[in-house]
């Protein structure tokens, strides 16, 4: 099995990279939140899964292990296969995916080309209990109206230098505990807790 390429970049796209390793161009299929981390990168380090079917053997790439790994577990779903698990990592980004099948939001699949409210809530029943045992002390992002203003605090704290996982944290913990009206107000109190 073939679990990472370490090589130059010789073609881009939004779905697919090449990726020269050796001497060998390998064509590895890409989610939108890879292409959005690789985008500006000429050479990679890039965790692959290969499938492989009767009549085709395919890698797809993944920026991060957490990213390969919902991949895994969404094809492991019947029904569920490497494109269709492509779009959903595509249309939200792992941490909004996983918090939605760890909530059974069934509404934030509405959002994924192809997924009708049955495969939601197979994927949901599938998938949560073994989310919330992999997940651990990994941060988890509920979707909610708060959502926009959590991502802008996020991108706001990230630029000024903070770590985006004690970032994450710092943010889930406020979002949890109390009502936040704007960004300014989460930034200011996330500030806090991050230099605390």
């Amino acid at each position: 099995m073939i679990t990472y390429l370490r090589g130059n970049i010789t073609q881009k796209t939004p779905t697919y990279i090449v990726v020269e390793t050796a001497g060998v161009g390998y064509l590895v299929h890409i989610s939108l939140h890879t292409y959005s981390q690789i985008e500006k990168k000429e050479e990679v380090k890039i965790l692959t899964h290969l499938n492989i079917k009767e009549d085709s053997h395919t890698l797809y790439g993944f920026a991060e292990e957490a990213e390969r790994s919902l991949f895994r577990h969404l094809i492991s779903v019947s029904g569920v296969g490497p494109t269709t698990a492509q779009i959903m990592l595509s249309s939200l980004s792992p941490d909004e995916l996983r918090a939605a099948i760890i909530g059974e939001q069934e509404q934030v699949f509405r959002a994924v080309k192809g997924i009708g409210p049955k495969m939601a809530k197979r994927i949901i029943l599938d998938l949560k209990d073994k989310l919330i045992k992999d997940s651990g002390d990994l941060p988890l992002t509920f979707p909610s109206q708060n959502n926009t203003i959590r991502e802008e605090a996020l991108s706001a704290l990230v630029a000024l230098g903070f770590q985006k996982i004690a970032v994450q944290k710092a943010l889930n913990h406020l979002l949890k505990d109390q009502a936040i009206q704007n960004v300014e107000q989460l930034i200011k109190l996330a500030l806090r807790e991050l230099s605390a």
